[in-house]
């Protein structure tokens, strides 16, 4: 018996941010993966964008790293913030133009010559499914032009994911949802 040719779905879309309930978002010290005072504490700060330039107002960011050893960490507890325990997690919502800020650890590389990066996870509205993209710090030169995800990439698209390293020590990354110097973002395909 012959059979019909199977139908392509279409995938359905995620849940766009929002609403935000009281227990859940945010939560104390969202931010801080590390406590400003520790010594190696570096403040990861930009500036999230629409595709017309204009500041976004109401993204949630949240962010996933390697320890400064290059150890991605496996402890439970991401939400709560001991004061000891770096889980390698935070979120924060930016404020009403369109900044945002943490305070985290430079990431040590996860393999040897790999370059160190920070996962960045963007939800704002009118997105129905949530961006990825890498924050790749900028000192390493070598190891970034060796890094495969980079290599894969034009210059411009290349140059959207490495911060800046700032006078004091900060890092500055600046997210462009679309646009001129849009960030390049990521895609996961299912298994």
């Amino acid at each position: 018996m012959a059979q019909a040719p199977a139908t392509k779905l279409d995938a359905t879309p995620g849940q766009t941010i929002g609403p935000f309930y009281g227990y859940a978002l945010p939560y104390e010290r969202d931010n801080e993966l590390v406590s400003p005072s520790r010594a190696g504490a570096v403040r990861l700060h930009g500036t999230v964008y629409d595709g017309e330039g204009a500041v976004i107002p109401d993204a949630l960011l949240e962010i996933w790293q390697a320890d400064g050893e290059g150890h991605v960490v496996a402890q439970a507890g991401s939400l709560v913030r001991d004061g000891y325990t770096f889980t390698g997690f935070g979120r924060t919502a930016v404020d009403n133009e369109g900044n945002y800020t943490f305070t985290t650890l430079n990431p040590g590389p996860t393999g040897e010559g790999k370059a160190p990066f920070i996962m960045l996870t963007v939800f704002a509205r009118g997105l129905l499914n949530r961006l990825f993209t890498r924050i790749y710090l900028p000192e390493d030169t070598a190891a970034l032009a060796a890094d495969p995800l980079l290599a894969s990439l034009d210059a411009a698209d290349r140059d959207t994911l490495i911060a800046t390293r700032e006078a004091d020590g900060a890092l500055r990354f600046d997210v462009r949802l679309q646009g001129e110097g849009e960030t390049a973002f990521l895609s996961y395909p299912r298994s």
